[in-house]
């Protein structure tokens, strides 16, 4: 079930997006995966190269939850829409809104100004 989604352009283009997507501690220099407690590294669930990746959950109290990344290649830039997906019930309200604004401060901003915006 989808439970939200928000969709920003990032600076970079696809190819750049989708490795760090799929490889968030690859550049030491530049990190932006920076998890609070009760966060987990999320695992690769499904890569759908050049355009679709799919994480495990972040959380440890919603272990259902998925997030969903779609790219698309828009100039020299991404689009860039996450979808965060859960399984029946739906988080709570305060719950789901942390979920919500924890997504958007690690991809639109911490992933963002890693490439200079």
């Amino acid at each position: 079930m989808e439970a939200d989604s928000r969709r920003r352009n990032q600076p970079a283009p696809p190819a750049a997006i989708l490795e760090a997507l799929t490889n968030p501690y690859r550049d030491p220099t530049r990190p932006w995966l920076s998890l609070l407690e009760g966060e987990q590294t999320p695992r690769l669930v499904e890569v759908d190269k050049p355009d679709i990746v799919i994480w495990s959950s972040l959380w440890t109290e919603r272990p259902d939850a998925r997030i969903r990344f779609d790219l698309a290649a828009e100039d020299q830039r991404t689009g860039l829409r996450w979808t965060l997906l859960v399984d029946e019930p739906l988080p709570e309200p305060a719950l789901l809104g942390h979920m919500c604004r924890r997504l958007n401060q690690l991809i639109n901003a911490n992933l963002r100004y890693t490439f200079g915006q």
